[in-house]
């Protein structure tokens, strides 16, 4: 699990590279992919089913980025963007698109559906992430950048 939460900090960092983050915000990039992905396999070893992890990982995820970006004065994207990459379901898109082309519907279909089924849950439980109330984000006390 430990080497799991390393290699998944090192591609969210990577990520937050590749789409420009701020250098100061990386590390909070990085801990933001890795509490989501803490998250996710939580829940699978509890033996909850992928859209159930992903709903829980991707609420925690956004409520953490909530809270960062609102102590670091910066948009919640920066870290939400970032954050979300090593939740999204590239392994099920790949998969019914090989079945696709391979001409097996039933597998093509049932990856799709369990692929829209991530992708929901991941939507809902950043929808849910912003129902709370900004109040309690903006009582976090912020910290000074160091520029």
């Amino acid at each position: 699990m430990l080497l799991q939460l390393l290699i998944c900090m090192i591609a969210t960092i990577s990520f937050a590279i590749l789409f420009t983050a701020p250098k100061s915000e990386l590390i909070f990039c990085g801990l933001a992919g890795t509490l989501g992905w803490f998250f996710y396999l939580i829940c699978i070893d509890q033996g909850a089913g992928k859209p159930v992890a992903n709903l829980v990982a991707s609420f925690a995820l956004t409520v953490f980025s909530r809270a960062i970006a609102s102590m670091r004065k910066n948009p919640v994207t920066v870290y939400l963007i970032a954050g979300i990459f090593p939740l999204v379901p590239g392994a099920g898109i790949y998969n019914m698109s090989f079945y696709f082309i391979m001409n097996e519907m039933e597998l093509c279909s049932a990856a799709g559906m369990e692929t829209i089924k991530v992708a929901g849950a991941i939507v809902l439980g950043i929808i849910f992430g912003f129902t709370l109330p900004q109040g309690w984000f903006n009582a976090i006390p912020k910290w000074k950048k160091h520029r």
